[in-house]
């Protein structure tokens, strides 16, 4: 079976058509369970989510603040491996047919192995890989067998990369344009928006792919601003706050669903 590439693809240009950006959702496997982290895709995206990023927990993750951190570390203590990520993808996908990524640090697939990666990712359904550590210039055989197997690699740029820099990662790329631009303590919340915005018309002029915006996004406003200048509005933490402030699954599932289908009337207005 090939991979999703298309799929995802189509998903993100159908948005462009709608004169809208695409709603992206993050979620990690295995939180708060493995069975409660694929009821929660579920409801992201029965919420109004278009594309999900399923995260493969990781005990370092160095780019994430500290609600997924949080998250990664009870799912880790869950015992969560490869294979349920691999399961969340499928049932995800096959229950609602909408496109789903994993977002994993590069150490997990190097020690699990390449083609089996991949093989098994394309097998359940998948529709690529989001690989914040890797470099480019390291990633020809991630890519060599992400393209047999039908699979996009998403690549993230930041606000340092340089036009030169940026040319070679969007060339390497494919389904879509990973930009972050985090809103934390540096600078103003109105000048962390500029800059992102500076770094899609950057990334635009060296690609023909969607760059989609994850910016620390946690309400409708948010999202809007964000869409009136992005292909795609990532949001993770947010998701994941609601999952860890509920008083249980349920509760979190009717509180995640709510803020998808919140974000995707964000989205709708820019």
């Amino acid at each position: 079976m090939s991979g999703n590439v298309e799929l995802l693809s189509a998903v993100l240009a159908k948005a462009k058509a709608e004169d809208r950006a695409a709603l992206v959702a993050y979620l990690p496997a295995g939180f708060p369970t493995v069975d409660g982290g694929i009821q929660a895709v579920k409801a992201v995206i029965a919420g109004g989510a278009d594309v999900v990023e399923v995260g493969l927990p990781h005990s370092d993750p160095v780019l994430d603040g500290p609600v997924i951190q949080t998250a990664d570390d009870i799912a880790l203590r869950g015992g969560v491996k490869i294979a349920d990520v691999m399961r969340t993808v499928r049932e995800a996908h096959e229950a609602t047919g909408a496109p789903v990524l994993v977002m994993t640090y590069w150490n997990p697939i190097d020690r699990y192995g390449i083609e089996r990666f991949t093989a098994e990712l394309a097998q359940a359904g998948g529709a690529g890989c989001i690989l914040p550590d890797l470099p480019v210039q390291e990633s020809a055989v991630w890519r060599e067998h992400a393209e047999k197997h039908g699979l996009a690699t998403v690549f993230v740029v930041a606000p340092s990369s340089k036009d030169e820099r940026l040319a070679t990662i969007t060339a390497a790329g494919s389904g879509f344009v990973y930009a972050a631009s985090l809103m934390g303590v540096t600078g103003t919340r109105e000048s962390v928006g500029e800059q992102a915005q500076d770094l899609v018309r950057r990334t635009r002029a060296t690609t023909e792919l969607p760059v989609c915006v994850g910016l620390g996004v946690s309400n409708a406003e948010q999202a809007r601003e964000v869409a009136g200048f992005a292909d795609g509005v990532i949001v993770g933490s947010a998701f994941v706050k609601r999952l860890l402030d509920a008083p249980d699954l349920a509760a979190g599932l009717v509180d995640v669903q709510a803020l998808a289908a919140e974000l995707a009337a964000g989205v709708r207005r820019r």
